[in-house]
């Protein structure tokens, strides 16, 4: 795993003051760029699905999609999008939850979870927890079981494994890289 994880980052690219002066933006394009560093990426998420025994994967909008939809092909499971509210068509479950400054709503659609499925959740980076939070909420207001929350990297220093590991109730919270 030391060395999937030192492919991984060698192909992160470090954005300074972007999207604004003090911050440092971990720009993982570079990553998905590189076919054997995607693969490697892909692999390791789809061996966290298939030792959580999810039986869907659920990607958060929008670099949740670039990572859950592969890893979910490779696990030979099917993927749900959580979108930001009002993006998708049809029926939708709903959860609203507060940022920093204000509050913002995801969504599902309703038919896509249901009793008996174990979702992993899956995004590129674990910041505060906010939006993981709310999709774990939306899992089990479904009737699904949350698996775990598998994500590239962990910003340690936003203490979103603090404020998720409660609402986890015991699943997993697995990144692969934690800066």
């Amino acid at each position: 795993m030391t060395e999937i994880r030192e492919l991984l980052l060698r192909r992160i690219r470090d954005v300074a003051d972007y999207p604004e002066p003090g911050v440092m933006f971990k720009d993982i394009t570079p990553l998905l760029a590189d076919p054997a560093a995607f693969t490697a990426l892909t692999d390791a998420l789809a061996e966290i699905a298939q030792r959580t025994g999810a039986t869907k994967v659920v990607g958060l909008e929008a670099r949740g999609f670039i990572l859950g939809a592969p890893v979910a092909v490779r696990a030979g499971l099917g993927f749900i999008p959580v979108r930001k509210a009002g993006k998708l068509p049809g029926a939708t479950l709903a959860q609203a939850y507060d940022l920093e400054y204000g509050s913002a709503e995801i969504e599902v659609h309703a038919e896509d979870l249901s009793d008996g499925d174990r979702v992993l959740i899956v995004d590129d980076v674990l910041a505060t927890g906010g939006t993981a939070e709310a999709s774990v909420q939306l899992i089990r207001r479904a009737g699904a079981e949350v698996a775990g929350l598998a994500v590239l990297m962990e910003l340690g220093f936003l203490s979103g494994r603090a404020r998720l590991e409660p609402a986890l109730n015991g699943a997993p919270l697995e990144a692969l890289l934690t800066v």
